[in-house]
C-alpha cells in the first residue's frame, strides 16, 4: 500500500449546514496541525478559515428530487473527481461532513486505499435506512456525533465515535434576550409575537405558508394585538412567501418580513410556527414553544418504525414535547389551536425548563473534542 503524504487533510462539506459545522472545527484542527494544508469541498466560512477549495459547497446544494435529478450528472462528476484526487494525493486524512449520500461512497473507497477517514454528523440510521450502518462501518475510522443518544447506537455497532455536542448549542444563548431582539427588529409589541418560518425550500413554502398564515388569521380574531415575524432565507424565498401573504391582508398588516435573521426572529418570539428540520431544534434552544409541520415524507419515516417522532426536540426528549402536524393532514384551525396552547404561561414555563436542560446536554466544547478525536485518528 502506498505511503500517505501526510501534508494535507481533505474536507468535504456539502450545503450551508455542513460548511457551518465544519467551520466550527476546521480552525482548531488547522492550529493543531500547522504543517497540514486544509483543502477539498467547503463553503464561504471554511474558505475564510483557510480551506483551499477544490469545489464550492454550493455545487452540492440541491433541494428536492427534481433538482437532484437535474444536477445529478454534475454531482456524480464531482464525486468521481474527489475520489480520484484524494486517492492520488494520499492525504493524512479525509473528513466528510454530513451529506452521507455524497460522502459515504467516497469514504468507503478512500478508506479501502489506506487513508484514514473521519465523518462528522452521523447518518440518521435511528430514523431512516438502518441498514446503512454496515456501509458506515466499512467507510469510516471514526464518527463525530452531534446527538448524545447516538453514542449507544454506534458503540453497539462497533464503530468508534465521539460525541462532540451540537454546534448550535454553542452559538445560541442559554438565556435568550427577547426584549433586546425585539428592539433590534423595531417591534414594539403589545400582544404576543409569533415567528413564522415556512421553510427555505419552494415546496415547503408552497405547503406550509398558506396553512401558517391561515392559522395566523384565525389567531388574530381571538388575539387581535398579535404580531408576526417572518424571515425569508433569500430574495426568491421572500418573494414566494409574500405571494402567499398577500392573500391574508389582516396578517400582512401585522407582519414584519425579514431578510434572513431567522435566529433573531426566534429570539424575539413568544412562540414559533416552523416547517421542520434543524429549525425545530433552533426554536427549542431559544426556549420557545413551537408547532412543527413536517413534510408528507415524514409519514414514510414514521412507517418504518425506527422513530415515533420527526421533530428533533421530541426525538431528543423521547416524548412528545411539541405538536407535529404533517402537512397534508394539518389545517389552519389545528395550527391555531396549538398556537393558543403554546402561548399559555404554564406551557411557556414548562418548555423553558425542559429546553434549558436539553440545551445543557447538547453544549460541549465541540472544536476541542473534534480536534482531539481527529488527532487520535492521525496518530494511528
Amino acid at each position: 500500500m502506498e505511503q500517505l503524504t501526510n501534508n494535507s487533510i481533505i474536507w468535504a462539506a456539502g450545503e450551508n449546514s455542513g460548511d457551518y459545522l465544519a467551520s466550527r472545527v476546521l480552525p482548531a484542527v488547522a492550529a493543531s496541525r500547522p504543517n497540514l494544508k486544509m483543502e477539498g469541498i467547503g463553503g464561504n466560512r471554511m474558505i475564510q478559515d483557510g480551506l483551499d477549495p477544490w469545489f464550492h459547497a454550493s455545487e452540492l446544494s440541491v433541494r428536492g428530487y427534481l433538482e437532484v435529478i437535474r444536477h445529478l450528472p454534475r454531482i456524480l462528476k464531482i464525486r468521481r473527481e474527489m475520489m480520484r484526487r484524494t486517492v492520488q494525493l494520499r492525504p493524512a486524512a479525509y473528513i466528510g461532513v454530513d451529506a452521507p449520500d455524497f460522502n459515504l461512497s467516497i469514504e468507503e473507497k478512500v478508506r479501502a486505499s489506506g487513508i484514514p477517514v473521519v465523518h462528522m454528523v452521523a447518518p440518521a440510521v435511528w430514523a431512516w435506512r438502518p441498514q446503512r450502518i454496515h456501509q458506515i462501518k466499512r467507510a469510516v475510522d471514526h464518527l463525530l456525533l452531534i446527538f448524545p443518544f447516538e453514542e449507544k447506537i454506534f458503540k453497539e455497532a462497533g464503530i468508534p465515535s465521539t460525541y462532540i455536542g451540537h454546534p448550535l448549542a454553542e452559538i445560541i444563548p442559554m438565556v435568550p434576550d427577547t426584549e433586546g431582539a425585539r428592539r433590534k427588529l423595531n417591534i414594539a409589541a403589545q400582544g404576543a409575537v409569533i415567528a413564522i418560518l415556512p421553510g427555505s425550500r419552494k415546496d415547503e413554502i408552497r405547503w406550509c405558508a398558506p396553512a401558517f398564515f391561515g392559522a395566523a388569521s384565525l389567531l388574530l380574531k381571538q388575539e387581535p394585538r398579535t404580531r408576526f415575524i417572518v424571515p425569508g432565507a433569500d430574495e426568491q424565498r421572500k418573494k414566494e412567501i409574500l405571494e402567499v401573504l398577500n392573500r391574508f391582508p389582516d396578517v400582512e398588516d401585522n407582519t414584519v418580513l425579514l431578510d434572513g435573521k431567522s435566529h433573531l426572529a426566534m429570539e424575539a418570539a413568544d412562540a414559533i410556527l416552523v416547517a421542520s428540520g434543524t429549525a425545530t431544534l433552533e426554536a427549542a434552544l431559544y426556549k420557545k414553544p413551537l408547532v412543527a409541520m413536517p413534510a408528507l415524507s415524514a409519514m414514510l419515516i414514521l412507517s418504518k418504525g425506527q422513530t415515533k417522532w420527526i421533530s428533533l426536540p421530541n426525538i431528543l426528549a423521547q416524548k412528545t414535547l411539541v405538536p407535529e402536524c404533517v402537512q397534508m393532514f394539518c389545517s389552519p384551525e389545528i395550527l391555531s389551536s396549538h398556537l393558543l396552547h403554546a402561548l399559555e404561561p404554564k406551557r411557556q414555563e414548562y418548555l423553558k425548563e425542559v429546553f434549558s436542560e436539553m440545551h445543557e446536554t447538547l453544549l460541549r466544547p465541540t472544536a476541542q473534542l473534534a480536534t482531539e478525536a481527529i488527532d487520535q485518528v492521525l496518530k494511528r
